[in-house]
């Protein structure tokens, strides 16, 4: 038979039943020998070990004398355990009250009891030993919180025992009666405070309560209170409170008091408007003439959000961000007013803000305000003129060429610029990607959105993610403390350009995946989700279909991204276009420059028509500017070409076309004539004439050495 004790527990426990209880324990089951019983005795250094079934509920226990019994008995150590049960047992529940609990401990003779749970398992064991040692730990830490406590009151606290003697001074008191704490333990109530009688405490268990205390320069009023153990006085407890200080405290409470009135009559005095809002927009101080402006009492304007007064305020906004503005043309109720806003500072963060109101009585304010609104009008119209600057200088007939590959390119870009779809852009290096894409967005809708871009393989992987999705406030180490928003929130209600999209790992690759389908995404170490409306064009060098057979590439972002397809074509397909190009790079390099080319020779044109541009456009860019860099008349000539450029083809074109003089002789002759003109230039200074010629000075006196000029 198993009898069992129950008890519900109870809320606010200093002692948790389950904190007592031993765990470390071994089942027995029956049927075990009794060697198996005597070792695990010996492992746990218990007394009891409980006997469970084979579902582990609770059949009896086995203990340190039922083995003992058992050898008197002359049973073997393989002999079972079975006779030597006891299978009438106590048993406490494990979600028993400590209360409950301490008083069986208290009426029990049995040094310890199994524990099991509301399925009737055995879930530990209880022992006399470590309920003892628990509550001395216990008692350990509650004396330490205690002294905590009192060491950080700033009364003074002082216990005497039944005799008067002191047996605890807090560290406030022993400061107060300028003792130490460690040599005022065990002594007597008279040898350290006068003029105060403990005795009726003692004695009677009186309380007294408002006693005045006055000693050299310690003035404090006390309470005193007897400790009472059930009936009887085992003590006191006397309480300090230091007048002083108080005083100290009210005079300092007054002068912050006349403050505040000073405060308040100055605001009320003057003409403007004054309100104050705390971090959170609500108002803590509004002045009277705003108040009877906006038709409210002030009373009843505290604690209102600043919209709930003026549906249009930006003072919120300002004790949000920290960002003052000054003079700024607010309407409230149909009128317009000045207006200025300045954030509250706290610890260098915002921590509220106040906002003027400039009423407009006075003519020089009101001619202000519409000075202030002419202002407003003229850079509305420029701002506009400037975006429109904009879309007419990078729209697709900024594209150069008029070869029939060029005219059909323009026609798809225009197509494509119809609708939101995505845009792969596929060419080699220099053929003009992101031109294509600026000319796709500025000839969409979202041209008055924004164009932001974003160079893939320009960016280690680690920082691309952030740089495309941004950062919550402390995402990692030396993050900026308010976060930054990616460019999928920068590009909101724009175009979003992944250039060179094919240098994007793997991982990037599925995150990108998913913000273009579900176009919503999360800020790296952050959890709210950010939404966006953005039109995705991507560019790229690489063959993606290779990439996607080689698992460089996922197979579902390229058909994602390939819904539109624009391969631009590279020069040597497009030669036809040189000239136009050439033309137009020389224009553009004139206004830079300050140069003066008008024309490019034929000998040039054909040199250009011979090479195979590897570098397209970026390539014949960069040899039209450094030709310009070279020519000292208006002319480009092959001598200002870069020696790569020459084929057999034009050495003999240029041999056929000058049959008097060899390649080499019309080299050293220009060479002679550029140098010639520059030393003009110069007026016969070799230093000037070596910077006009962008080389060293040595160089030139080797050249002037070589061409035999004087």
């Amino acid at each position: 038979m198993i009898i069992k004790l129950k008890s519900n527990g109870l809320v606010g426990e200093v002692m948790r039943f389950q904190d007592i209880i031993n765990r470390d324990m071994i089942l027995l089951n029956p049927g075990d020998t009794l060697e198996k019983a005597m070792s695990a005795l010996k492992q746990t250094k218990l007394n009891m070990l409980p006997v469970v079934n084979s579902e582990e509920k609770l059949g009896g226990v086995f203990t340190r004398s039922n083995l003992y019994k058992a050898l008197l008995n002359k049973a073997s150590l393989n002999d079972v355990i079975d006779p030597w049960v006891i299978d009438v047992v106590f048993s406490l529940q494990e979600d028993m009250s400590f209360q409950t609990v301490e008083e069986i401990i208290k009426n029990s003779r049995v040094g310890s009891a199994p524990v099991v749970d509301k399925n009737d398992k055995v879930v530990g064991v209880l022992t006399k030993t470590n309920t003892v040692v628990n509550l001395f730990k216990k008692s350990s830490l509650l004396n330490a919180k205690l002294t905590a406590i009192l060491n950080a009151m700033h009364n003074g606290v002082i216990a005497f025992d039944e005799i008067g003697h002191i047996t605890l001074i807090n560290r406030s008191a022993a400061k107060m009666l300028s003792l130490s704490v460690r040599d005022s333990i065990g002594l007597l109530w008279h040898e350290v405070i006068t003029g105060l009688e403990l005795q009726p405490v003692l004695e009677k268990g009186e309380a007294k309560t408002g006693l005045k205390y006055v000693q050299g320069n310690i003035a404090a009023v006390v309470n005193i209170r007897p400790i009472i153990d059930n009936v009887a006085v085992t003590g006191a407890v006397a309480v300090f409170h230091d007048l002083s200080e108080l005083k100290q405290m009210t005079l300092e409470l007054e002068e912050t008091k006349n403050l505040n009135r000073t405060l308040e009559t100055v605001i009320n005095i003057i003409n403007d408007g004054i309100v104050v809002v705390d971090e959170r927009g609500h108002v803590a101080l509004i002045n009277q003439v705003l108040a009877d402006f906006l038709k409210v009492r002030q009373e009843d304007a505290l604690g209102k959000h600043i919209q709930d007064l003026m549906p249009n305020s930006r003072l919120h906004i300002v004790s949000r961000t920290g960002v003052p503005e000054f003079s700024e043309i607010q309407n409230i109720d149909d009128q317009q007013y000045l207006v200025s806003r300045l954030p509250i500072i706290k610890n260098g963060l915002p921590s509220g803000a106040v906002g003027k109101v400039v009423f407009p009585q006075l003519p020089e304010i009101q001619e202000l305000v519409r000075k202030l609104n002419a202002l407003q009008g003229k850079v509305a119209y420029y701002e506009e003129e400037l975006q429109n600057s904009k879309v007419k200088q990078l729209e697709v007939m900024r594209i150069i060429g008029t070869s029939p590959i060029m005219l059909h390119l323009k026609e798809e870009i225009r197509k494509a610029s119809r609708s939101d779809s995505t845009v792969l852009i596929t060419g080699e290096n220099g053929t003009g990607k992101e031109l294509a894409a600026h000319a796709v967005h500025y000839e969409s809708e979202r041209c008055n959105g924004p164009f932001i871009k974003i160079n893939c393989a320009a960016i280690p992987e680690d920082a691309l993610e952030s740089e495309i999705l941004g950062y919550a406030p402390g995402a990692f180490s030396g993050a900026n403390r308010n976060g930054k928003p990616g460019r999928f929130e920068l590009a909101d209600k724009g175009t979003l350009f992944l250039d060179e999209i094919g240098y994007m790992s793997c991982r990037l690759q599925a995150k990108l995946l998913r913000v273009i389908q579900e176009r919503e995404f999360e800020r790296v170490g952050g959890i709210k989700t950010i939404s966006v409306d953005v039109r995705i064009i991507t560019s790229t060098n690489m063959d993606l279909p290779k990439a996607v057979a080689a698992g460089t590439f996922r197979e579902d972002l390229y058909y994602l991204l390939n819904v539109i397809n624009l391969h631009l074509p590279p020069l040597r397909e497009r030669k036809n276009d040189i000239e136009l190009l050439a033309v137009g790079f020389i224009k553009k390099l004139n206004r830079i420059l300050r140069t003066e080319i008008t024309q490019i020779s034929p000998e040039v044109l054909d040199i250009f028509m011979d090479y195979s541009w590897p570098g397209n456009i970026r390539e014949l860019k960069n040899v039209i500017e450094r030709a310009a860099n070279y020519a000292v008349k208006d002319e480009i000539l092959p001598v200002h070409m870069p020696s790569y450029l020459f084929t057999p083809k034009v050495t003999m074109q240029i041999a056929r076309n000058e049959t008097e003089n060899t390649y080499r002789d019309i080299v050293k002759n220009t060479q002679k004539e550029v140098i010639i003109n520059a030393l003009d230039k110069a007026g016969g200074n070799k230093s000037k004439a070596a910077k006009i010629l962008n080389m060293s000075r040595t160089s030139l006196y080797s050249a002037l050495q070589k061409l035999n000029i004087e």
